[in-house]
């Protein structure tokens, strides 16, 4: 089942769309976790309550972005990739403007999810655009690229909140995604997804992953592989702060400087990881090179007792770049499916992954009682990492498969 479709380079106008789009998606994804505690307590909180209330708001954006994940990524098969990238894009966009006007907490946790749907959409339907659209011979430097420069929106959120009043960084966001809207103009469909109009297939069944056992483990295992990511960011990095407390760090931590730090390495590592594939001609290979580096990462930070603030900050750096597979392994859920699933597993595997962020800190709460911070973080890692080796080694090899299938 094949037909021709339009070709373009790495370097090409949808892949530099994409790469941007993805900027603005890490710049307002993240923006929350570097500007929480100043927001929180300009709105009267404590900064012990502060830490709590903005990991229940961090969970209630990731609630946000498993629901957006389904809803985006059934669109994304049904309409077509496009479709996603425009709309999504002025969901979170007019999300982050009106959170610049919240005076209450539940407002800001309405603002934040709202903006977790729409944050959704964008990466899987980007990374999903360019792996039909790129030669399949270096699809994964393309993706990766998507993913380089897009982390480095991270690093311009943490720039902007240094600079400016936490209501003006939502403005600055929002205002950013709106004129992305414009560049968006300019990219042109699918050729595969184009060819789905003379099939009689069903598209964007969210429900095929789970009709067929061989379909429903592709996709189950390709969602447990993502998770050393946000248990590394949304609970090491994010609330590194506390952990610092706990840990006799002789600095106080700046949660904004250790994402920034991390995010700094996880775009060096987006980009080397696709090269790295490349070379090995393996996608399994080298995510079990940056599994290592990751697990070296985690024991790092559960063993520096006493340190200081720059090293802390290394060692997030660490965690950054071993985790820095974000763009290999949602490029592996699309090229798990066929075209007519494409966009749905791309866009809801990556964010299954970040609704899992409130397990994994229920996870850490739940065992923090008997345990300690400390011993409750390190074990959860633990768990974590074992589950995701496992699924590794579970998972087909996806390298150099050709996309042009279909789902019956």
């Amino acid at each position: 089942m094949t037909q021709q479709h339009k070709t373009v380079g790495i370097i090409s106008i949808p892949v530099i769309v994409a790469a941007l789009g993805y900027f603005v998606d890490i710049y307002d994804l993240l923006l929350f976790g570097m500007i929480r505690n100043s927001s929180l307590q300009s709105l009267g909180l404590k900064w012990e309550d502060a830490v709590s209330v903005g990991l229940d708001i961090m969970s209630i954006q990731m609630w946000g972005l498993l629901l957006g994940g389904i809803v985006w990524g059934v669109m994304g098969d049904k309409k077509g990739r496009l479709s996603v990238l425009f709309g999504s894009i002025i969901l979170y966009s007019l999300a982050n403007i009106a959170n610049g006007f919240v005076h209450t907490i539940p407002q800001y946790k309405l603002c934040r999810f709202i903006a977790g749907i729409g944050l959704a959409g964008e990466l899987g339907a980007g990374i999903t655009l360019v792996s039909e659209l790129v030669r399949k011979e270096v699809r994964g430097i393309a993706t990766s690229l998507v993913a380089g420069v897009g982390l480095t929106g991270a690093i311009a959120a943490y720039f902007v909140s240094q600079q400016f009043d936490w209501r003006m960084c939502y403005f600055i966001g929002g205002g950013l995604g709106l004129m992305l809207l414009v560049l968006r103009i300019s990219v042109f469909e699918s050729g595969m997804y184009h060819g789905l109009k003379d099939k009689n297939l069903q598209q964007g069944n969210f429900f095929m992953f789970f009709t067929n056992a061989t379909r429903f483990k592709k996709y189950l295992l390709a969602i447990l592989i993502g998770l050393p990511t946000w248990y590394c960011i949304g609970l090491l990095i994010q609330v590194s702060d506390k952990f610092g407390k706990e840990l006799k760090i002789s600095e106080a931590i700046i949660p904004g400087k250790a994402v920034m730090f991390a995010y700094i390495a996880i775009s060096a590592a987006d980009v080397l990881i696709g090269m790295v594939s490349q070379v090995l001609k393996s996608r399994k290979k080298a995510l079990y090179i940056f599994y290592m580096i990751t697990i070296g990462g985690i024991v790092l930070y559960f063993n520096q007792r006493g340190g200081s603030a720059t090293g802390m900050y290394a060692i997030c750096a660490i965690l950054g770049f071993g985790t820095g597979f974000w763009a290999l392994f949602v490029t592996m859920a699309a090229e798990h499916f066929g075209t007519n699933m494409r966009a749905t597993a791309a866009t809801t595997v990556p964010n299954m992954v970040r609704g899992s962020l409130p397990l994994i800190i229920y996870l850490f709460k739940f065992l923090t009682p008997g345990f300690g911070v400390v011993q409750a973080g390190a074990i959860t890692g633990t768990i974590v990492m074992v589950i995701s080796s496992i699924a590794v080694f579970l998972t087909e090899e996806t390298f150099g498969k050709d996309l042009n299938f279909f789902e019956e």
